[in-house]
């Protein structure tokens, strides 16, 4: 007997890699909706019988889409938000009120489970605390059990050291209780094991003593804002973080090193190794121009980790 499926709506999907971990678990998307025409085209060119609408969740009214309703799952990957106290800018603003938005399509649409995830900062911090009340309040009222955590993306197979922060939220009418995943056994993923056969693609000798040194997981890519700044790998302290590594974090390259790339040389990641570092498999085409992709891939969700809260979620549903 095949493993029951589960049908889900999926906001802010980017470049779907939160999407190709949940339906790893057993989740098929009615629509997932994203305002990047980038992040929408790679959807649409890894998995063209998913439904993608290009717009704002701020701007989408399910009564037009009568398919979203009753999903199973009401889920997704949303921009970071500041503090109240750090908003200074319309755009911030802007951000909050995606998360408002996200909660209150929950009322609408009436899913068996919600899962929404974000900066850490979010579940654990004292700033956050009427963020986390309102949010609580809302659902409480909708009649929805809200449960909070942190999960690191290096427990679940991913060669990173990426914490997001969750909330999962089943309906009341859901018998099942919700457990959240427990990390995998055995050593975490290094860099160095997920990319030294990708750095002697074009014959460098360096690659395999540089996958030597580059002996644990990386620290969080980290996607850029798409207000300003071409890709590279974050601030001065993730920079030094990845030179620790072996890989110089001022760009992103346009391919792997060369044969004649001196042997004790630095390396930049490129687009392609900087999804592995996401756990993005190597099919999945990310579609635009290097800025543009790279965007998408720094602030997808590993796919391992969507797995491994998705099948949690399942789990609570029946699955």
């Amino acid at each position: 007997m095949s493993p029951r499926r589960f049908t889900s709506l999926e906001i802010c999907s980017g470049a779907g890699a939160q999407a190709l971990g949940l339906e790893r678990a057993g989740f098929d998307p009615v629509m997932l909706i994203d305002n990047k025409a980038h992040a929408c085209e790679t959807i649409r060119r890894n998995r063209p019988d998913w439904q993608v609408r290009c717009e704002n969740v701020i701007d989408f009214d399910p009564v037009d889409h009568p398919m979203v309703y009753d999903v199973d799952l009401l889920t997704g990957g949303l921009p970071r938000i500041k503090s109240m106290a750090a908003v200074r800018r319309t755009e911030d603003e802007s951000e909050r009120r995606l998360l408002k938005a996200a909660v209150l399509l929950l009322t609408a649409v009436r899913p068996q489970a919600l899962l929404l995830e974000n900066l850490p900062d979010l579940v654990e911090k004292d700033e956050f605390a009427d963020d986390r009340s309102w949010i609580e309040d809302e659902l409480a009222h909708a009649g929805y059990r809200p449960h909070w955590q942190v999960l690191n993306a290096a427990d679940h197979g991913v060669p990173q050291n990426r914490r997001s922060g969750f909330l999962v939220a089943l309906a009341d009418s859901c018998r099942g209780d919700f457990v959240w995943p427990e990390p995998g056994t055995g050593s975490a993923v290094t860099v160095g094991e997920a990319l030294g056969d990708s750095m002697a693609t074009h014959g460098w000798p360096g690659a395999r003593r540089w996958a030597e040194q580059a002996d644990r997981p990386a620290p969080a890519l980290v996607g850029g804002s798409d207000r300003h700044g071409g890709p590279d790998l974050g601030p001065t302290g993730s920079k030094r973080a990845w030179a620790a590594l072996g890989i110089d974090g001022r760009g992103i390259a346009d391919d792997y090193p060369a044969a004649d790339f001196p042997l004790d040389g630095v390396p930049r990641l490129n687009v392609r190794q900087a999804a592995t570092i996401q756990g993005i498999p190597e099919d999945w085409v990310i579609h635009g121009r290097k800025t543009a992709a790279y965007r998408q891939v720094g602030h997808a969700m590993p796919p391992p980790l969507a797995t491994a809260v998705g099948r949690a979620i399942a789990t609570s549903l029946g699955g």
